[in-house]
């Protein structure tokens, strides 16, 4: 099975059982996950072993109940391989993972918004991209002949301008919402390859950005086309997060998510997580209690157990999120005990990846790639 089979049959929901056999660690640490995986964890030396002894049949016979085929994963996709054929030779059909988790990885989907402006009319398109692998989005906004792109990861920066091109559009701005602590930045990487500028919040500046970009202030706004990106200062996440909005459409970066809302301790850790907690509240209540209930949000991250819209998007309307999310009904005492009282583990490597997207630190595209592996766990819960 391809990466990109097994990331279809997730969005469709499809019963899917993942036997991983990585060494547990590695199992806790990042996985294969979805509203209709069963994941369990077996190391590959104790196929191995079980081979030596004659006994596969026993280790096959915990599968022998569920949904077919069993998919089996590994770093690479070697170990993997030659367990799924052992399964398959015990009468449990099997599939191996092709290219494991790096595989797994490299899985990058994108899908049309419907986005309109104040009127009603479709002056833009808008993709969103799709990271199954650690729930990362992020969007490319084409109106005429040009693009912007939003929250772009390193690892596709080809991808971005490549599908600009296929619109017929340039790339001509590259626009993060913050200082991203998940996952490298394609902001300079999407600059290289082409004439757009990179955009932060005017925020970034505060927090050390050591590179040259356009810095976009609450109400400013980024042309694209015959449209315009209006900036909304979100402070909450970080002092600089800065959502976009476009039309009826707010791209929300980490301040708001489907099933969750911000962390508030990545950038000043757990002794400024209060008072991050009492900017983010005042942002989802105040700031975006500007806004109408059908307005689109379209956050930066999902968690593994959210469920996409009947179009597979990663969007909800806003009045939804206030009806399904008690957070943002709460006062601001119970918010802030209820945000820093039972956050996930911080995303792996953040600190590295931070000084990265500031650009005092520089990373090959390899080690870019390695760094990020992992759940996003941006979320003050383990959900978003």
């Amino acid at each position: 099975m391809t990466p990109e089979e097994l990331a279809a049959r997730l969005a469709r929901g499809d019963p899917t059982t993942v036997l991983d056999v990585r060494d547990r660690d590695e199992f806790e640490a990042w996985r294969v996950d979805g509203a209709a995986v069963t994941a369990t964890q077996i190391p590959a030396i104790r196929f191995t072993q079980a081979e030596i002894r004659g006994t596969v049949d026993e280790l096959a016979a915990e599968f022998r109940d569920a949904p077919s085929p069993v998919v089996v994963v590994c770093a690479e996709g070697r170990s993997s391989a030659h367990v799924a054929g052992l399964l398959s030779e015990a009468g449990v059909p099997a599939e191996n993972l092709e290219t494991g988790m790096d595989g797994w990885a490299r899985v990058y989907r994108a899908r049309d918004l419907p986005v309109g402006d104040a009127d009603g009319d479709r002056d833009a398109t808008v993709l969103q991209y799709d990271r199954p692998s650690s729930g990362c989005l992020a969007y490319l906004v084409v109106a005429g002949d040009e693009a912007v792109v939003v929250d772009p990861l390193r690892a596709f920066a080809d991808r971005y301008v490549e599908d600009a091109r296929e619109r017929g559009a340039e790339v001509v701005a590259a626009v993060d919402t913050h200082v991203h602590a998940d996952h490298v930045s394609g902001v300079r990487a999407v600059a290289e390859r082409t004439d757009a500028t990179p955009v932060h919040p005017a925020g970034a500046a505060d927090r050390g950005l050591d590179f040259d970009a356009r810095l976009v202030a609450d109400g400013e706004t980024i042309g694209v086309g015959g449209a315009e990106l209006v900036a909304v200062h979100a402070p909450g996440h970080t002092t600089e997060m800065t959502a976009f909005r476009l039309g009826d459409l707010l791209v929300a970066g980490d301040s708001l998510f489907l099933a969750s809302v911000a962390r508030p301790d990545l950038e000043d850790g757990d002794e400024g997580a209060p008072d991050a907690a009492r900017r983010l509240h005042a942002t989802l209540t105040e700031r975006y209690g500007e806004f109408a209930d059908d307005t689109l949000v379209a956050p930066a991250h999902y968690g593994p157990r959210t469920a996409p819209d009947e179009t597979g998007a990663y969007v909800a309307e806003l009045g939804a999120l206030r009806e399904r999310l008690g957070a943002l009904s709460m006062d601001e005492a119970a918010f802030v005990s209820f945000v820093c009282s039972d956050m996930p583990p911080r995303p792996a490597n953040y600190e590295r990846i931070i000084e990265t997207n500031l650009g005092r630190n520089s990373l090959t595209d390899e080690e870019a790639f390695e760094v990020e592996l992992g759940p996003n766990n941006c979320a003050a819960t383990s959900e978003a």
